[in-house]
């Protein structure tokens, strides 16, 4: 309840402002009285180098004592500011250091004291307000900084951090992406909405990003919505009714990333595009040896290795294509080809059948190619797959927008 008219939303029982106090004196048990409800019980204000301490607290209102008749020193000419008009509710200040020095001075009072100094003259205004103030860390340094004074009179300090476990950012990826109506219609197995996490977690560990906030936390949100849009392109441009993400999808959401995150100097040597490669190459490592045995392993045992099927294959001079817009029925004519991907699938996760098992036969390819058993060239629509070593000879029969990503 406030008192009904009050700028500052006083408490009828223990008012603040002379407004308030003169109307209670006046009408006594009488008083008008006003709700504000709990969603409404809320400001926040972006802190930039163009805010005054006017904004925030307030100023003497010319205006408002010619219309009145009132002196100057007179408070009920004052116009208050947000932080006042915020009385009996939460206060938010987002980007702190943002805030001039000179600003943050003009907070100490409210904060310690519980009075405000406007224009000369002095008022106790012990306001009932939650402060809340957010800021980058790096922040600190790099375009303004909290002045020590100020710091000192807030209560709690509490860092945050990135999500530390796949599970605990697919829930975030979820609740926060926009999905429209139609993309309902996208199928996205666990297996890629890891993938995507996964990618996130490896720019955060990778030695050509900043360590420090060099990864957007809304970068694993762009990138899962780049996904799907992918295969909504895909799926529009073939007339399907629905469709399933593909492994082949996640070059989709490379702009996500080169978009996302702040680079050290030995990463603007190799270049965002060519890093969100090696960031995608590296999450797909890493998903693979956890679903499937790692071909290292093997390699270092001298056993002979149970994809010498699949480098057999390849060994005889095929290759397999996936394009980028192709339709449901050529990807599985495609994946049709290579039964002996399909048994080695079967053999870890029998359970599999259908749209699923063409998704794990694909993720095999692209796992294989990342460990450097087979080569993976990136075509202009689309990924080519073939032997490793004769690739290394034949690299130049593609067009000029194809880049081979694992010959190295």
């Amino acid at each position: 309840p406030i008192v009904s008219g009050s700028e500052i939303n006083d408490n009828p029982f223990t008012p603040l402002s002379k407004f308030a106090k003169d109307l209670v004196a006046e009408l006594g048990d009488d008083m008008p009285v006003e709700w504000i409800y709990r969603d409404t019980r809320y400001t926040e204000k972006l802190a930039t180098p163009d805010v005054t301490t006017a904004d925030l607290i307030g100023d003497v209102d010319p205006i408002k004592a010619a219309a009145q008749k009132l002196h100057y020193s007179d408070e009920r000419v004052i116009h208050f500011g947000l932080i006042p008009r915020s009385n009996r509710s939460i206060f938010v200040i987002n980007e702190l250091p943002d805030l001039q020095a000179r600003i943050q001075v003009a907070l100490f009072n409210i904060l310690q004291e519980e009075d405000i100094q406007i224009r000369g003259f002095k008022m106790r205004l012990p306001l009932d307000v939650l402060f809340v103030f957010t800021a980058n860390p790096e922040d600190y340094t790099n375009r303004g900084s909290i002045v020590t004074p100020l710091k000192d009179r807030i209560d709690s300090q509490i860092l945050t951090h990135y999500p530390k476990s796949i599970e605990i950012s697919k829930q975030i990826t979820a609740q926060e992406a926009h999905l429209s109506v139609q993309q309902k219609n996208i199928y996205v197995d666990t297996l890629l909405a890891n993938l995507v996490e996964q990618t996130a977690h490896e720019a955060r560990a990778s030695e050509y990003i900043d360590h420090k906030s060099g990864v957007s936390a809304r970068m694993s949100i762009s990138a899962y919505e780049n996904l799907i849009a992918a295969a909504e392109r895909r799926m529009l441009l073939n007339s399907e009714d629905k469709c399933n993400v593909r492994i082949s999808d996640l070059y989709g959401i490379i702009p996500a990333i080169t978009g996302k995150v702040e680079l050290v100097y030995e990463g603007e040597q190799e270049g965002p595009a060519k890093v969100a490669m090696m960031i995608l190459g590296k999450a797909l490592r890493s998903a693979f040896a956890t679903h499937f045995p790692s071909p290292e392993k093997k390699r270092k045992s001298q056993e002979r290795s149970i994809y010498q099927p699949v480098i057999d294959w390849f060994n005889k001079g095929n290759t397999i294509d996936f394009m980028f817009d192709s339709s449901q029925n050529t990807y599985k004519e495609q994946l049709s080809k290579l039964g002996f991907i399909e048994e080695l699938v079967l053999r870890f996760y029998p359970e599999l059948t259908g749209d699923k098992l063409l998704l794990y036969m694909e993720f095999m390819l692209f796992g294989l190619s990342e460990f450097s058993v087979l080569s993976k060239m990136k075509l202009e629509r689309g990924v080519h797959f073939s032997d490793l070593v004769s690739s290394m000879f034949s690299s130049t029969e593609y067009d000029e927008g194809a880049e081979d990503l694992d010959i190295a």
